[in-house]
């Protein structure tokens, strides 16, 4: 059993304008590992930044390829500019590959929000884990981690050196803290790692699906975990059941199927609501729960956030009872 985080996980961060969705111009562009470079994105003249802590990712719209992608935050939080690092996936459906192809110095991106479901909370050590280009969000965490004089030590796998982004500047940085991992050298041994953690220690991990389960499985009762994942798990709809939602604000009814998601229903009925991995892995359909109990499937929420049942994601996440009533 994992130990909760009690942390505002769900916030929502935006510019005190609200003036998302914005034009960032690419102001430097520069390759960090194989098939990885990262994007500097200043925004336009006159606009301040948006506020944003370690953790946070944006919404990268790539309307050229119908797509919206998130992307972690890993510059300096206090920089003139917002640093995103994009791994061209050949086998993805194509928004990573336009970056790499058509983005130059110069180029203008629409970013259409900024969230945080990973923030960094508490004083106590902490152990991050990254895998591959999960080192995106554990990179500024890190440093956030440091500036506040919070232990920490970050053990870092990949399939080579070659392909793991930032891997030499931490190791210049930070010295033995840092512990790297690579099919051709040493192998992490994710058990052992957190066998051997004090209590009270806190573990932060992003990167492939296969790590962040088997770190869920193996972390001791005495240990927090706190993931992100870029992909969901496979989700069993086998026993999906019929159940029907309200939309307090709009008084709409709907009747959701046993095969089609809240999300889905709504938008037939004419409700539009903000929507991008439609997974529940990015967080942007997330909705208040006026009334009703949700089934819970989506990768963000923690144990805690889950049993106060305030808000659910509403592209995969289902109801427990018969009925549901949204602030919608």
């Amino acid at each position: 059993m994992l130990v909760p985080f009690t942390s505002s996980s769900s916030e929502t961060v935006i510019d005190g304008t609200g003036a998302f969705p914005l034009d960032f111009s690419v102001v430097r562009r520069r390759r960090v590992a194989d098939a990885v470079m990262t994007l500097d994105l200043a925004p336009p003249a006159g606009t301040p930044l948006p506020p944003w802590s370690a953790g946070a990712h944006i919404d990268v719209v790539i309307p050229q390829v119908g797509l919206t992608r998130q992307y972690s935050l890993c510059g300096p939080p206090h920089a003139d500019f917002l640093r995103i690092a994009v791994l061209q996936e050949p086998d993805s459906r194509g928004g990573s590959s336009w970056l790499h192809s058509h983005v130059a110095e110069g180029t203008t991106l629409r970013i259409s929000g900024l969230r945080n479901y990973f923030s960094l909370t508490g004083d106590g050590p902490v152990v991050f884990v990254a895998g591959g280009i999960g080192i995106t969000p554990i990179r500024a965490m890190i440093a956030e981690a440091d500036s506040r004089g919070v232990p920490w030590e970050l053990h870092y796998t990949g399939r080579c050196v070659e392909s793991m982004a930032f891997v030499a500047e931490l190791a210049d940085l930070y010295g033995d803290r840092v512990s790297t991992y690579s099919s051709a050298t040493r192998r992490l041994d994710v058990p052992k790692l957190l066998r051997q953690l004090a209590p009270g220690t806190s573990v932060y991990a992003c990167g492939p699906s296969r790590l962040l389960s088997a770190i869920e499985d193996a972390a001791p009762a005495h240990v927090a975990v706190r993931t992100e994942r870029f992909a969901a798990d496979e989700i069993d709809t086998s026993q999906n059941r019929t159940f029907e939602v309200t939309c307090a604000r709009s008084g709409i009814r709907c009747t959701v199927r046993a095969d089609q998601s809240i999300l889905a229903t709504l938008r037939d009925a004419g409700v539009q609501h903000m929507s991008q991995c439609e997974e529940g892995v990015c967080g942007s359909c997330e909705t208040a729960v006026l009334d009703g109990i949700p089934e819970h499937r989506d990768m963000l929420l923690t144990d805690e956030e889950r049993a106060e049942n305030a808000t659910m994601m509403i592209c995969v996440s289902r109801a427990r009872t018969a009925h549901l009533t949204l602030d919608l």
